[in-house]
């Protein structure tokens, strides 16, 4: 061999063993494939209407499964351009980025509407054009549960509530969310006042008590409700805390203020 002359490759023959042809195997159930866009981020919202107001709320924690995604996920949407005097609020539960979107659409709703008339778009325009929104998806629905706020045409607080396929109707007090079974018997008797009852006078006739009659609450009574009823719901949930986000709609506009909750 000379100097600088490679050494010689050897190679092992190449085996010409034939690859094993597939085979069908009926006994075995065939493999489903899904795909599922969705997941739920936890949280609550809560709406309660007064004479002359209307307020939403909810956490701002955003979950997946055990994991916080994060602490401030404002649920709770201010509608329309600051200066048209829209006067609405808007607030998802359930699928954060879905949430997100419809609000979006919503919002360039409003914003259209002011821009084509020349003035802010009504309660009931808003709350049917939201109905169609989510009717249009049904086949791929916006996965949230919604909430629209404001001041209808009488000057008194009105809340509609919707499903994810757009069905709608008013309350006067709703809480949505994975944590509502927790809230609502709370707002059902300080609200509502299912179950109160006062003694029976001498104009009531026979018996001995009487169903409390149904009265609109003050704001401040309102805003002490809503904090208790956080308060009470995060020492029971792990999807509910670290703050409380609420929204305020009267004829003067919009307040919102943040208090803050339990964090672990």
């Amino acid at each position: 061999m000379y100097p600088f002359q490679a050494a010689p490759i050897f190679r092992e023959p190449v085996s010409a063993t034939p690859l094993p042809q597939h085979q069908d195997d009926t006994s075995q159930p065939p493999t489903q494939r899904q795909f599922y866009p969705y997941t739920d981020n936890g949280g609550i919202t809560l709406g309660i209407t007064g004479s002359d107001f209307a307020l939403l709320a909810g956490d701002t924690r955003s979950t997946n499964g055990y994991s916080i995604n994060t602490r401030f996920d404002p649920k709770v949407f201010p509608l329309g351009t600051p200066g048209h005097d829209t006067r609405l609020v808007l607030s998802t539960v359930g699928f954060a980025a879905d949430g997100k979107a419809l609000k979006e659409r919503l919002d360039t709703t409003c914003n259209m509407y002011a821009y084509r008339h020349g003035k802010p778009i009504t309660l009931d325009a808003c709350a049917h054009r939201l109905s169609t929104l989510l009717y249009e998806k049904r086949f791929f629905p916006y996965q949230v549960q919604a909430m629209l706020a404001g001041i209808d045409a009488d000057g008194k607080g009105a809340l509609y509530s919707y499903d994810p396929a757009g069905s709608y109707k008013r309350d006067r007090v709703r809480a949505v969310g994975p944590a509502a079974s927790l809230m609502m018997p709370f707002l059902d008797n300080q609200v509502s006042f299912n179950n109160q009852y006062r003694p029976r006078s001498a104009d009531d006739g026979a018996g001995d008590q009487v169903a409390r009659p149904v009265e609109d609450l003050s704001r401040d009574e309102v805003m002490m409700l809503v904090k208790d009823a956080f308060h009470g719901v995060t020492e029971r949930h792990i999807e509910v805390g670290d703050e409380l986000q609420v929204v305020i709609v009267t004829k003067e506009g919009v307040e919102e203020s943040f208090v803050p909750l339990k964090r672990d």
